[in-house]
């Protein structure tokens, strides 16, 4: 499938909704929890069990970003959307039909890992084409497509929610809701593809500089350059301090404000739930269209520096007020969703919009490392303290504690960020001429 060229006069604007129709559609794995307690109670599975699917999908999304995004380069956005389309709808199916036979097996394989696949070759497929339509303002441009990522969820949600209603919550109704979701998503995700297009040779209308101006890395040489691996912990140590609060922000609040003479409810607890989503999905257009203005260095500055700060409130003062929790914890997440957001603007920056796709791949399997760290260190200590005979807020002092402590780390990685060294560049095509003429010279001579 060769990439589609856009035509005379088309408009870039066209492409972010391209992007928006795959990521609303991959977000839904953030609502992976909705499907959680039908699927313990039908088919008699422990809560590490249920959360098996989501696991291995954001491990599956990590590596099939890693290794498929040289193809997602060499194939173009049309392909890898296409195949983001069928493994996330398939994945859905195999699961209706796992649900349906209840063997909990084919949802993991169906949801997990084929989904998985989807999620990671989705989630990167517009990233390198919006950067080459918008190089004016490459943080806008990706902020957008990856606002649907952590938007997702709220629209699948309360439609997962509604179906479960309507469809019952045993084995058959589960089945039924994936099998919706499968074919409802490939018609969604289906407009992307069909709308997608990649920008001619030259610039596009009104973007202002060259496409392919400045700097330019390939994929493989971007891995032995020591920015890629503090870009690498930098994206690893925020992530891991988002999704901390993120995995158990329910039962966190819950458990900070138990004590209190005004305890959180079960449906305020969900409320502050709903809250983060807004957080880390506003985070992704706000934060990294900032980063336009002020630079990508900058902003990942303020990430890290006042996300410890927040941590730092939370862990001293947060069980006192709760209007103080709650701001810290919305600032963390959005700080969390503007973090993905901004990342391929800064490889752009950093390695030029020549296999951006493919490094930015490679650079996901921070998120997939921190996807493990951040709710381990969380639930684990919260047993720990808990089995110690703690309870409140005391169970989450240590791990936010260690939060701060990994924040420092990521921003002395972003400290080190310098500009990468001309013998990784690629050459330009007019030095790559004149080198092959002066190995002929001899041979002629």
């Amino acid at each position: 499938m060769s990439p589609p060229v856009a035509p005379p006069g088309w408009s870039r604007w066209l492409v972010p909704p391209a992007a928006l129709s795959v990521h609303l559609s991959i977000g839904q794995a953030y609502a992976w929890s909705v499907f959680k307690p039908p699927l313990e109670s039908a088919l008699g599975l422990s809560g590490t069990q249920s959360a098996l699917p989501f696991q291995l999908g954001i491990v599956m999304l990590g590596l099939s970003a890693a290794f498929g995004g040289t193809l997602v380069e060499r194939n173009g956005p049309r392909w890898a959307m296409t195949v983001a389309l069928v493994c996330f709808s398939s994945g859905f199916l195999v699961s209706a039909l796992g649900a349906a036979i209840e063997q909990y097996w084919l949802i993991v394989l169906g949801y997990g890992f084929i989904g998985g696949i989807g999620l990671g070759i989705g989630y990167i497929s517009p990233v390198s084409t919006l950067i080459k339509w918008f190089p004016d303002r490459p943080g806008m441009a990706t902020g957008i497509a990856i606002m649907g990522f952590g938007g997702g969820a709220l629209i699948a949600s309360p439609w997962s929610t509604q179906m479960l209603e309507s469809f019952g919550s045993d084995s058959s109704g589960i089945a039924l809701a994936f099998l919706v979701h499968g074919l409802a998503y490939a018609v969604f995700m289906s407009l992307g593809v069909l709308l997608v297009r990649v920008p001619r040779s030259e610039k596009p209308v009104d973007s202002g500089p060259g496409v392919f101006d400045g700097v330019q890395v390939s994929a493989r040489s971007a891995l032995r350059t020591p920015q890629f691996w503090c870009l690498w912990v930098v994206l690893c140590m925020n992530v891991t301090a988002g999704i901390g609060i993120l995995e158990k922000a329910a039962p966190m609040i819950t458990d900070f404000f138990a004590d209190s003479s005004t305890p959180v409810s079960v449906t305020a607890a969900a409320g502050f739930v709903a809250l983060l989503s807004a957080a880390n999905m506003a985070g992704r257009i706000c934060w990294s269209s900032t980063s336009d203005l002020i630079g990508r260095k900058n902003i990942y500055r303020v990430y890290l520096g006042v996300g410890t700060v927040m941590y730092l409130l939370i862990a001293l003062f947060g069980d006192s007020s709760k209007p103080l929790f709650v701001v810290c914890a919305l600032v963390i997440l959005s700080f969390y969703g503007g973090g993905f957001a901004t990342i391929p603007a800064y490889l752009k920056d950093l390695f030029g919009t020549y296999q951006v796709g493919a490094i930015h791949g490679r650079l996901l399997t921070a998120w997939s490392t921190a996807g493990v760290l951040g709710p381990l260190i969380v639930n684990w200590i919260a047993d720990r303290q808990e089995a110690a005979g703690k309870h409140g807020s005391s169970l989450y002092d240590l791990s936010f504690f260690i939060m701060i402590g990994l924040l420092v780390v990521g921003f002395v990685a972003n400290e080190l960020v310098r500009p990468v060294h001309a013998r990784h560049h690629v050459p330009a095509p007019k030095e790559a001429t004149a080198d092959a003429v002066q190995r002929q010279q001899p041979e002629s001579a």
